[in-house]
């Protein structure tokens, strides 16, 4: 992938099973054959295999929703990075604000995690971040987008072309069916570009970072956020299960 080219990560969630993620599958893999960019599908992992094998050669790269940190042992439940390396996947969502609410997944685990995956050339991790509504509320959004960069990526070591992948998805507006103003997602994607220059350069963050956007986007509000600065993507959730609504979707961003 390009680092100028945009991309698109759908996450199907625990949305569908594996009969539907496989006719969705086929679905996007006609829909998508001239589309330029970077689309990338993230069913659940019982259906990455099949999913996989249909989307083979179709330039449509796969992802998996979750990680742990360790390459194998004792962890019931658990898939290591190079278990999903071996299923084909390319990506893997990493701390999402749902497995962060639901599951109590904090930053150390979210970091390890990272860590993990960064061992893996062929492996890139789309690491979640952003506020809740009273951290919104009270005006701490900047802190504690500063903060979850800091703890997830804090000494991690970035060599050659590695990439990472920044999810801003603030929390408050997942699920809602309403995106927030393109605006504040420009500016939130701003301090997170500043916040990653201090950490590890700006030739490092213009070389292997991108920072995208999650958090109800659809065809209909998406538009208002192409042409933002500091955005390279969209994370894709609700829309993302309907093939017709996530190429509208990719048609715009990808232009």
């Amino acid at each position: 992938m390009a680092k100028t080219d945009k991309i698109i990560i759908a996450n199907w969630k625990m949305k569908i099973g594996i009969d539907e993620s496989l006719k969705l599958a086929k679905k996007l893999k006609t829909k998508f054959k001239s589309l330029k960019g970077e689309f990338v599908v993230c069913p659940n992992f019982l259906s990455l295999l099949e999913v996989g094998k249909t989307l083979k050669a179709s330039g449509i790269d796969l992802g998996a929703q979750d990680v742990f940190w360790e390459e194998n042992g004792a962890y019931t439940g658990e898939i290591s990075p190079e278990m999903l390396v071996e299923a084909g996947c390319k990506y893997v969502i990493i701390g999402h604000s749902e497995r962060r609410k639901f599951l109590m997944e904090n930053y150390e685990m979210i970091h390890k995690e990272t860590k993990a995956v960064m061992n893996h050339e062929d492996l890139t991790p789309v690491v979640c971040i952003g506020e809740n509504w009273d951290e919104r509320k009270t005006d701490r959004r900047d802190f504690v987008l500063f903060d979850q960069l800091q703890q997830a990526l804090s000494g991690l070591d970035i060599v050659g072309n590695q990439q990472i992948i920044i999810a801003y998805e603030p929390i408050w507006a997942i699920g809602s069916g309403t995106a927030i103003e393109p605006t504040e997602a420009e500016y939130a994607h701003k301090i997170i570009r500043l916040t990653l220059n201090d950490m590890f350069g700006m030739k490092i963050v213009n070389n292997n970072f991108k920072i995208i956007y999650g958090g109800s986007i659809n065809s209909k509000n998406v538009k208002g956020f192409v042409g933002l600065d500091n955005l390279d993507g969209m994370l894709v959730g609700g829309a993302s299960l309907d093939a017709d609504e996530i190429f509208k979707v990719a048609k715009a961003v990808m232009r």
